[in-house]
């Protein structure tokens, strides 16, 4: 289905080993871990591993029923390909069950609990998240402020053939002497984009529309109407977007929603008036009013949060300079 195998002596390939050898080695090359055998004492366990450009590539079976335990990936993906046998993810509330021939991938920050059958044997495919980063930067798609996160739905094979070819062609450049290092991060590339736009993530592929105006046209809507409530619905209706695509249009600039940078916009422009003798402004309440700040405790509280002062003292340091 996926073979492969390493024809030098570049990979590290352990054959007829020990299952505890194996883990050692998992361990230090693949994932921190601690493994749990089931009468395992006499099992046989191999393993092949391969570095292919960022990418790593892993093959391996305990030869017994075998429980790995992990508090997490660190900075890393594993996309797990069940190739025979049967593996167990136990989550917070559930157990899924991954019969050979399905695939899941395990976040970085998910604990790992998986109970592997004496005859599992499975394909690693170890995913550094710098690369999905690059990967949505290169294709324009919008991340969440925090880290990408795949659903734990296991996918059959069956739904992903074009990311199995991808990754036989991958195993066999891998193996070729021939590869080039930009050959390889090329391939890179393309398996880990095949495999967002297959598997089911909270990162978003949405883009926006192309009559769309860019975004310094709409800051400068917000500026021009900055004493008016411009809320996300207006905003969308002026940019002739969806809703989400302004989200993620904001996102994307100047990573924050809309409500929030146009409450920046408006502090802003009562922080200039607060501080410019030459702007009439009867008292902090009447600016804050004007601007569109009704909850005043609240703007209080923004404005000393973004300026380090209460709008009063800003107002008291005006008259001092009024005065002067």
């Amino acid at each position: 289905m996926m073979a492969f195998q390493f024809l030098d002596g570049s990979s590290k390939v352990f054959a007829a080993a020990n299952p505890f050898q194996v883990s050692e080695y998992v361990r230090e090359n693949v994932g921190t871990h601690s493994l749990r055998l089931s009468n395992g004492g006499a099992a046989t366990a191999s393993l092949s591993h391969r570095r292919a450009g960022t990418l790593d590539l892993c093959r391996l079976r305990y030869g017994a029923q075998a429980r790995i335990v992990s508090e997490g990936l660190g900075d890393i993906y594993h996309a797990q390909f069940i190739l025979q046998g049967h593996c167990s993810y136990r989550l917070a509330h559930t157990t899924l069950d991954l019969p050979a021939g399905h695939v899941l991938v395990i976040n970085p920050d998910d604990p790992l609990d998986l109970t592997y059958s004496d005859d599992c044997e499975k394909f690693i495919l170890r995913i550094p998240s710098s690369m999905l980063d690059d990967t949505c930067a290169e294709h324009r798609w919008f991340k969440p402020n925090e880290r990408i996160k795949f659903s734990p739905e296991p996918h059959k094979f069956e739904d992903i053939d074009s990311l199995l070819l991808l990754l036989r062609l991958l195993c066999a450049e891998a193996e070729s002497s021939m590869a080039t290092p930009q050959l390889l991060q090329h391939y890179n590339r393309v398996v880990t984009t095949k495999l967002m736009v297959l598997l089911k993530h909270n990162a978003s592929m949405v883009t926006p529309t192309q009559h769309a105006p860019n975004f310094e046209r709409l800051v400068n809507y917000i500026e021009r109407n900055i004493k008016l409530e411009l809320g996300a619905d207006q905003l969308a209706q002026y940019a002739g977007l969806s809703l989400r695509s302004l989200y993620m249009l904001f996102e994307k600039n100047v990573r924050t929603t809309p409500k929030n940078f146009v409450r920046q916009k408006k502090l802003e422009k009562v922080h200039a008036v607060l501080n410019d003798p030459c702007q009439p402004c009867p008292n902090v309440t009447a600016v804050a009013l004007e601007y569109g700040f009704t909850h005043l405790g609240r703007f209080s509280e923004l404005y000393k949060s973004a300026y380090g002062v209460l709008p009063s003292q800003s107002m008291r340091c005006r008259q001092a300079q009024a005065g002067r």
